[in-house]
């Protein structure tokens, strides 16, 4: 297998690998060369300085997971870092190890590097591997306070610039044998055991579920067994006293939601939507980048950076659509009608991100959304455009009715391409609860995009199953629970 390092600049690598399976290169080359984009049996190691969301580092590790090449450290695992609290719970079980690790220690401070699973003090070596087990990065750094006794404050990535000068002789001992590996360990996830918490936000104008499709999905538990709790933010450390998790709160990456998912993930709880797929869907570049390197038809998309700002609109003509990479309910999304309004549009957007989406302009009187859960066919609703309005929500005006109709299709009765292509590219994501949106036009399917939190209302997307739609759902968290505790030699 190929091995890619993947670098801020390649100026600043100055270790010695001896390895010709490894090649050194920078992150604008592999964000941009289409020969990265083709690479197969590849596996990417990123060591950009900065992986914060939406930031070049972040985008390298997204970026790779939607090639379908191996990466390190993990889209997931870079959003893990923003997150105190789940750095808490995963190193929970680090107790013993910490202790033991820095008894000896005088200070009340303690950092400790952790160099490819490895410190530079042989004692920590046992401290640093199991940190590196817990977080799967390359180069980290752990802080520690004495309290009582030693608390771990933090843990972040860090670069080769962060590395001291007398370390760096043991670091490419380290790297060197670290890249020689044919094989990575996967980051450790905790697992534990029928309550059900579905996460809602009361004050949300726009959720996913109103309050009649919440209360026939917490009829449809109880029926089946489940003891259901409607939960808020505030729940979050209650999170372990559950056996699974329903989203049903607009899920973002830099959002509650996502804590919530993610700490459930760890916990070994059944999550929709599960973590990777928020990661995945509700980054727009992620979709792009996917969807094409799989030949699923979609709009003539460009990725847009700062230095191919002048090939947008001969690309994709004008009217195009624009699309901040986290954007969900047409928010965040603007179609730019002039070169004046596409240079203001593109210029505001990429301020908070450094590569966001175009797209070439198809009218549509309405979307398919094709709602899938497990691979399968859960609902196909037409969702018509606002009146007067290019989008299904028109953010821009305050009556009560910003929306277009929504009218659910009978199976039977949706174009074969519709389901088809729908399926083929939900598959992509994962085996969750999806909602994929279509254009049908000039008698050709284009998938616009994949949702991980997709609509389910009541008297909406349920008018055709109804009541068991919600069966559906609460029946495949049943039987990924049961699959579970069978594989653990659990007993009931």
């Amino acid at each position: 297998m190929k091995k890619i390092i993947v670098v801020n600049s390649t100026k600043n690598w100055t270790f010695e690998i001896n390895n010709d399976s490894v090649k050194v290169i920078d992150a604008k080359s592999y964000l941009t060369q289409s020969k990265y984009f083709e690479m197969r049996d590849v596996r990417v190691f990123n060591l950009c300085k900065n992986s914060k969301y939406q930031s070049t580092g972040y985008y390298v590790s997204l970026l790779a997971e939607a090639r379908g090449q191996k990466v390190i450290p993990s889209i997931t695992t870079i959003q893990d870092f923003n997150s105190q609290r789940l750095q808490k719970i995963l190193t929970d079980e680090l107790e013993n190890d910490i202790q033991q690790s820095l008894k000896n220690i005088k200070s009340d401070h303690f950092t400790l590097s952790v160099y490819f699973g490895k410190n530079t003090a042989k004692q920590h070596n046992k401290l640093a591997k199991n940190i590196y087990n817990l977080f799967q990065a390359p180069l980290l750094r752990a802080e520690f306070e004495f309290k009582n006794k030693w608390i771990l404050k933090s843990v972040k990535i860090i670069s080769m610039l962060d590395i001291s000068e007398d370390h760096k002789a043991f670091v490419n001992d380290a790297a060197a044998e670290y890249f020689s590996k044919k094989r990575y360990d996967s980051a450790k996830v905790i697992k534990t055991t029928y309550d059900l918490a579905i996460l809602v936000n009361p004050k949300e104008e726009s959720p996913p579920s109103n309050p009649a499709a919440i209360q026939k999905m917490v009829n449809a538990a109880e029926n089946l067994g489940f003891y259901v709790e409607i939960i808020d933010k505030n729940d979050f450390n209650r999170i372990p006293e559950f056996d699974a998790l329903f989203i049903r709160e607009t899920t973002s990456v830099n959002h509650i939601t996502y804590r919530f998912s993610r700490r459930a993930h760890a916990e070994g709880l059944i999550v929709f939507d599960d973590p990777t797929s928020i990661l995945r869907c509700t980054n727009k570049v992620y979709l792009a980048e996917l969807l094409s390197k799989h030949k699923i038809p979609t709009p003539k998309t460009l990725i847009i950076h700062k230095d191919n700002l002048h090939e947008v609109e001969a690309y994709l003509g004008l009217p195009c659509v624009l699309k901040k990479p986290d954007s969900s309910f047409s928010q965040g999304v603007v179609k730019a009608k002039t070169s004046e309004e596409l240079a203001t549009h593109l210029a505001d957007m990429l301020q908070s991100s450094d590569l966001i989406i175009g797209q070439e302009y198809l009218f549509t009187e309405y979307d398919w959304r094709v709602g899938i859960l497990n691979q399968e066919i859960l609902y196909v609703c037409k969702y018509h455009m606002a009146k007067g309005h290019w989008q299904i929500y028109d953010w821009s005006t305050q009556e009560d009715e910003n929306y277009g109709g929504v009218e659910t299709i009978a199976l039977e009765n949706t174009p074969t391409v519709v389901i088809e292509t729908s399926l083929k590219a939900a598959n992509l994501i994962g085996d969750g609860l999806y909602g994929v949106d279509v254009k049908f036009h000039a008698n050709k399917v284009y998938i616009i995009e994949i949702n991980d939190n997709p609509s389910i209302d009541g008297d909406f997307e349920d008018k055709i199953l109804g009541d068991e739609l919600y069966r559906k759902i609460i029946m495949e968290f049943k039987r990924r629970l049961d699959e579970s505790k069978k594989m653990q030699g659990w007993k009931n």
